[in-house]
């Protein structure tokens, strides 16, 4: 089964780069974040064309979630569990998770973890507050002693080697100490960083900006990350970055990550 993450930063502007990647690739299932559509102006007519059912949880002009899946989906979830520290809804669509069923049965989470820029401030505060919302469902999905993963765009460049100027992001939201602490909380749980998992060493992003020719100076970084339970860490085959499709035309900042697992 290849599950890949993926942000697309707007499904409008990434219709001929999208649906060209999945005709090259072929993913069993993508998890997709800030599509920036609401539920309704989704195009999913263009992915069921291409055999994908389509789940999402959109909302205007930015954030939104979706999980495209050739295989069988149960039990599709909307929204991160908990509530702001302040005890209000979290209004923000961040999260999907679903449940695949192939040779074997996979909890699927699908998310967007908010960017926390400028630090300090609000902004920053309901990233660190959305983490720990995080931690508490990474605790239930490990208890449940089932294969399960969280995918998506986390925001998070977890080692000085994962970026390729790690001086310049020391202040950001991305690298700060309590944003990679919060990281890493998650992480020791007993959870696998499949990228992690597969190749060691500086190099490999997944996400450079648009600005100031960063892709051809190949000025990235690697904030786009799957971390599976033991259960599902074992069924771990292989897990790749294509970054080659940021130099296409019409690109993502961002590029897509991708799993093999034996399920």
């Amino acid at each position: 089964m290849k599950i890949a993450t993926f942000n697309i930063n707007g499904i409008k502007a990434r219709l001929i780069a999208l649906p060209d990647w999945l005709k090259q690739a072929q993913p069993d299932v993508v998890l997709l974040q800030e599509i920036k559509s609401v539920d309704e102006n989704f195009p999913a007519e263009v992915f069921e064309d291409l055999g994908y059912q389509v789940h999402t949880q959109g909302q205007k002009s930015f954030n939104g979630v979706a999980i495209l899946s050739k295989l069988p989906l149960e039990d599709v979830t909307l929204g991160l569990p908990g509530t702001l520290a302040n005890g209000d809804p979290d209004e923000q669509a961040r999260w999907i998770e679903a449940t695949v069923i192939g040779k074997t049965a996979v909890r699927l989470c699908g998310l967007y973890l908010p960017n926390g820029n400028p630090v300090p401030g609000p902004k920053y505060d309901y990233k660190l507050d959305w983490m720990n919302r995080l931690l508490d469902r990474a605790k239930d999905l490990l208890n449940s002693e089932e294969p399960a993963l969280m995918a998506g765009d986390y925001n998070i460049i977890p080692q000085a080697e994962d970026a390729a100027h790690p001086d310049k992001w020391r202040e950001d939201a991305l690298f700060r100490p309590e944003s990679r602490a919060a990281y890493r909380r998650i992480l020791n749980l007993g959870f696998t960083e499949a990228f992690r998992a597969r190749t060691a060493g500086p190099g490999h992003y997944s996400f450079w900006d648009y600005q100031a020719g960063a892709w051809n100076r190949n000025d990235g970084i690697r904030i786009d990350h799957f971390l599976m339970t033991p259960q599902c860490a074992d069924l771990l085959r292989d897990c790749q970055i294509d970054a080659d499709i940021r130099g296409h035309e019409k690109p993502s900042d961002h590029v897509p990550v991708w799993v093999d697992i034996d399920a």
